[in-house]
């Protein structure tokens, strides 16, 4: 953890839903994340989300400020957030690490393209995160896949 912290990668404030490793608590006190929807118990809804012939593709901080507004939109919890700029109009690759898992981002502004992941467990749901992208991003075909993480039969 120290590493990720020195890359600027971990919260400084821990928020209340982080817990530290020398805490040990029962099983029955955690919270179960995986559902049961439409007969089947999963961990989280695993989404694949193509935009093309999209716009706004080039700035770390404004794709960090939509991609947090997805995150909330969608009932997830944010812990923190990290951007790379590739070079200036250049790509950019992120992820917003959620307590409920991530939302990540590779763009490729020279072919207007940029390729997201959005995996949330719980009772999060990644689906009303794709009108934000839609706002934002402006992308004229949006190409979609779902998985269905951690599968279990009932």
């Amino acid at each position: 953890m120290n590493a990720l912290a020195q890359l600027g990668m971990v919260s400084e404030v821990p928020r209340s839903n982080q817990v530290s490793g020398d805490l040990a608590y029962n099983m029955e006190d955690r919270k179960d994340y995986f559902i049961v929807r439409d007969g089947m118990r999963f961990a989280g809804t695993h989404l694949l989300v193509d935009l093309w012939d999209a716009t706004n593709l080039d700035s770390p901080e404004e794709i960090d400020r939509v991609l947090r507004e997805a995150a909330i939109v969608a009932g997830a919890t944010i812990l923190h957030s990290h951007f790379h700029h590739f070079s200036p109009n250049g790509g950019v690759s992120g992820v917003v690490v959620l307590a409920e898992s991530h939302i990540s981002i590779h763009t490729w502004p020279e072919r207007n393209f940029a390729a997201l992941d959005i995996f949330m467990c719980g009772s999060c749901d990644p689906y009303t995160s794709i009108p934000v992208l839609q706002r934002f991003f402006k992308p004229e075909r949006i190409v979609l896949d779902e998985q269905r993480r951690g599968k279990e039969n009932l």
